[in-house]
């Protein structure tokens, strides 16, 4: 990076000056202490240093250091000046021709860091209840977990993605009544759901079990006597296991629609019945680390941080949520994983403390557990915010993907830090226009597609039919690239300097976005990096009388469309070649 290549002139050129007595007061340099920033004013240069921090130990003004440093500095083609306490930057022709060969060179690994230190990390996200389809939220999740898997796998990490399944509450018993109740009424049963608030709680009424009704009577014709003559015989465990099953394909074929592809699906039910759950509390227990009260088993949670203790098993012998859950998380670091990152929603930022606590009274390391808070979704059409309801009269995934396809759904639900609240203009979404951040990208890979075909490939003639020869044969600019000579750049740097400068920002990006989990930053990148081939674009013909020249500036064309399709497929959105 080219932040590092400066930052290390600086530093060796400091400890030369500090050796020879050139810097004050100063008998030392550790490195560490300096930091590469971006000018406010880009007219100071591409990158500056602040040397003040280092006034205190040298005893003379920011300024003086600055200087006495630059002695030292083998300057190349690179331009240094001294704003204040600031050594500013400015790349010179030989690192920004080097960049872009860097990028013909590495294609799709360009941006990978080298000699990154990695771990071995568990990813779950959207787990959610296999009663129904995925709304809008799980929809954000989704495509941000997926992201950040893609993300990480990038930076070098090896990812495990997982989806919990929460089968084992009561909700399957309410899944499989509701379904009774759709059965009757596909059968012909004068029936509904009850009207009391508090009864309906027990039930799901919304509209989308009614296919499911239908695929049970389908291939249960022969059992179905039962429903109708013996309400107190139906066996519900099989209405239950089909809707379930049911509605887990449907969460599973929208999945994969949507470019999530999971590692494995863990089932809570599993977790229960494998014993582990109550070997967890037994392992508690014999810690020293529950106790009983009013007939429930409480967790010491506040003996490590908690703002108080927490019931794991409920007078009633029945096991809490949180029980699972440190089973869970525990079997997660016993399966080998350094490091797990969640993804909840915000309303269960106090949860975290509390499976924290249970890990490190279980003797691991709470550190290993990094928990991302996300905020809602606001669905927004013609520009009034729509109910999303999780069961009725909802508007659900599969919905909004059928409206407004899967890149723009998976673009939008990235854009936003995954703490902020997202508003997602679904008309806008939809527009082929630059107003839509997703097009706007997409058009811009397409566009950069367009110019190496125009030059590349033949055309023919419309009055005469002739076949005219290309600028340049596809064949000799694929040779070209392949044995690239970075002085062919130099030719068009002037008007190539920004783009090739936004194009190295790729690798800073990565190595910051990883290490904070963020994916939000890639969308932001790619807009940003758009904007700035448009720009070079409509200002810089690309095919001149000057075939070098041409040549040169093809060869940026390429490393831009290879940057943009690296970005767009960390957040799985497609970076078509035509529009």
């Amino acid at each position: 990076m080219l932040r590092d290549y400066f930052l290390n002139k600086v530093e060796t050129a400091l400890e030369k000056a500090v050796a020879q007595g050139k810097v004050g007061q100063m008998s030392e340099y550790n490195k560490g202490s300096l930091i590469v920033e971006k000018p406010k004013n880009a007219d100071f240069g591409d990158f500056a240093i602040n040397v003040s921090s280092l006034a205190r130990n040298a005893k003379i003004a920011p300024p003086m250091i600055a200087n006495a440093i630059l002695e030292f500095i083998d300057k190349e083609d690179n331009e240094y000046t001294v704003v204040a306490g600031f050594i500013n930057f400015k790349a010179g022709e030989t690192l920004l021709a080097n960049l872009v060969k860097e990028i013909i060179d590495k294609k799709e690994n360009f941006g990978r860091p080298e000699n990154a230190e990695t771990e071995k990390i568990i990813l779950e996200y959207i787990s959610a209840n296999p009663t129904g389809p995925f709304h809008i939220g799980h929809g954000r999740w989704a495509a941000m977990g997926s992201a950040l898997a893609n993300l990480l796998k990038f930076y070098g990490h090896e990812v495990y993605q997982e989806f919990y399944i929460n089968d084992a509450g009561s909700q399957i018993q309410k899944l499989g009544r509701s379904l009774v109740i759709r059965v009757k009424q596909e059968l012909g049963g004068n029936i509904d759901f009850p009207t009391d608030e508090e009864e309906r709680k027990n039930y799901y009424p919304g509209e989308y079990l009614i296919p499911v009704a239908k695929a049970f009577i389908e291939e249960n014709k022969e059992k179905l006597q039962q429903v109708q003559n013996d309400a107190d015989k139906i066996d519900l465990s099989l209405y239950c296991d089909f809707a379930e099953e049911y509605e887990e394909k449907v969460q599973r074929d929208l999945l994969d629609r949507l470019h999530v592809e999971f590692d494995n699906f863990y089932s809570e039910l599993t977790l229960h019945k494998s014993g582990k759950v109550d070997a967890c509390v037994e392992e508690l227990k014999k810690s020293g680390k529950i106790y009983e009260q009013d007939g429930a088993v409480w967790f010491k949670s506040s003996d490590y941080g908690d703002e108080k203790d927490r019931v794991i098993k409920k007078a009633d012998g029945s096991n809490t949520y949180l029980t699972a859950d440190i089973a869970y998380h525990a079997g997660k670091l016993e399966r080998g994983f350094d490091r797990m990152i969640d993804i909840w929603g915000a309303d269960h930022h106090g949860y975290i403390p509390r499976v924290k606590a249970s890990l490190e009274a279980l003797g691991y390391d709470p550190n290993k557990l990094e928990v991302l808070l996300g905020q809602l979704v606001n669905l927004v059409i013609d520009g009034n915010e729509v109910r999303m309801g999780k069961r009725k009269n909802m508007v659900t995934l599969e919905d909004l993907v059928d409206e407004v396809g899967v890149d723009a759904t998976r673009f939008w639900m990235t854009m936003r830090n995954i703490d902020t609240t997202l508003d997602f203009d679904i008309e806008l979404a939809k527009k082929s226009s630059d107003e839509n951040p997703v097009f706007y990208v997409q058009y811009a890979h397409a566009r950069a597609c367009s110019i190496i075909r125009n030059a590349t490939l033949p055309k023919v003639n419309t009055e005469n039919g002739e076949q005219i020869a290309p600028v340049i044969e596809e064949k000799d600019f694929n040779s070209m690239l392949n044995n690239f000579d970075s002085n062919i750049i130099k030719l068009t740097l002037k008007e190539a300097r920004k783009l090739i400068l936004k194009l190295e920002e790729f690798k800073y990006l990565i190595v910051t976005s990883a290490r904070d989990r963020q994916v939000y930053t890639i969308c932001r990148y790619v807009q940003d990096l758009a904007s700035e081939f448009h720009s070079f674009y409509n200002s810089t013909r690309v095919i001149t009388d000057d075939i070098e020249l041409t040549k040169a500036r093809l060869s940026l064309i390429y490393a831009f469309k290879t940057v943009l399709g690296n970005a767009l497929k960390i957040i799985a959105v497609s970076a078509p070649e035509r529009m």
